[in-house]
């Protein structure tokens, strides 16, 4: 009888066992289980052209994404769109391949939205948090498809707020999230949350020698994300304060004033504000001979010397504010108020 009580006592402490998670655990299985069904794959599909079949489709890279509405939008990194022609899509635990079309993009964002042709009978939206109360230690989760293995959880903290990294074109991007949950190529696009399962941020880049994770994951905050996507949903891209000008690139302007400080005026938009307060683009003459632009050297007193300076600027001005140009024209100082317009 004695042997028959301990026998029984083993095999539910066994049992027990089995199924038995600490609160934590439970709590990471609830995140995912809440998360996984608004969290997709991405193909990025080029046409090649086939010397005997001509044009082909052929799959040019993957990443992930979240669905953001009911409508069908979903949203993920430009670049895990960029220069693809079409766009397939697919959930968790549903087979099918659902075709998708590029709504608007901000490169300098790194953000991208898409619409899905077709929508799955059941749509369940990511549940958007806040990112302005993140706090450094706080538990993060990312959701992704890292080297193609679908649907992966990776666990970590926000390691530090208000990152800056390099983005497309020159431009760099504030207030990133840094955290130590692992992200790896194929994660890019998948979302980042919290511990109570609500979307902080966008996964976005590693910074990494071997281009496997290496405790630096960064993401686009969800703050960002909740001010751009109703945009590029509305207008197709980002609308943002501008001088209406286009300027010399930095390798040319070393060549025609010998200088790495100011930006010279390569062109002035006949509608933008510049214009309107007089300033000077490039010109040449019936003879092939070039004469600069005006050269910008401040924005309300802060000096510009590239793309970037000059968009770090305007990034915390509103349409219809005006800003404070000081410049140089034919070797003479000069200044001007400029209205940002929209462009």
């Amino acid at each position: 009888m004695k042997s028959l009580l301990v026998f029984f006592l083993i095999l539910f402490s066994f049992a027990s066992s089995g199924v038995e998670l600490l609160p934590v655990e439970s709590k990471t299985i609830e995140i995912y289980r809440k998360a996984v069904p608004s969290t997709v794959n991405v193909s990025n599909i080029k046409l090649a052209r086939n010397l005997f079949y001509g044009d082909v489709e052929v799959p040019q890279g993957a990443g992930s994404g979240f669905v953001w509405n009911d409508q069908g939008h979903i949203v993920t990194n430009f670049h895990v769109v960029a220069g693809g022609n079409s766009f397939v899509v697919t959930f968790h635990n549903d087979p099918k391949q659902y075709k998708a079309t590029i709504v608007g993009t901000a490169p300098e964002k790194d953000i991208a939205v898409l619409k899905l042709d077709e929508k799955p009978s059941k749509l369940i939206s990511v549940q958007a948090g806040t990112s302005k109360d993140l706090l450094v230690g706080q538990y993060s989760f990312a959701i992704g498809s890292p080297f193609g293995l679908d649907y992966t959880l990776t666990t970590g903290v926000i390691s530090a707020l208000g990152r800056k990294i390099d983005g497309i074109g020159g431009v760099k991007i504030n207030d990133m999230i840094q955290t130590d949950a692992a992200i790896n190529m194929g994660n890019s696009g998948g979302p980042l949350l919290d511990s109570s399962g609500q979307l902080i941020g966008m996964n976005t880049v590693i910074f990494s020698t071997s281009g496997s994770s290496a405790g630096l994951g960064f993401a686009v905050p969800v703050d960002t994300i909740k001010l751009i996507v109703p945009q590029l949903i509305k207008h197709g891209k980002l609308i943002r304060p501008g001088l209406g000008i286009g300027i010399v690139p930095d390798t040319m302007r070393q060549r025609l004033i010998q200088s790495d400080r100011g930006i010279i005026i390569s062109y002035v938009d006949k509608k933008g504000g510049a214009s309107e307060a007089g300033l000077k683009g490039m010109t040449q003459d019936k003879y092939g001979r070039i004469y600069l632009g005006d050269i910008i050297m401040s924005v309300d007193g802060q000096s510009v010397n590239n793309l970037d300076d000059i968009y770090q600027v305007l990034e915390k001005k509103k349409i219809g504010d005006f800003v404070d140009l000081k410049f140089i024209r034919e070797g003479k100082s000069l200044s001007a108020k400029v209205r940002l317009k929209a462009i």
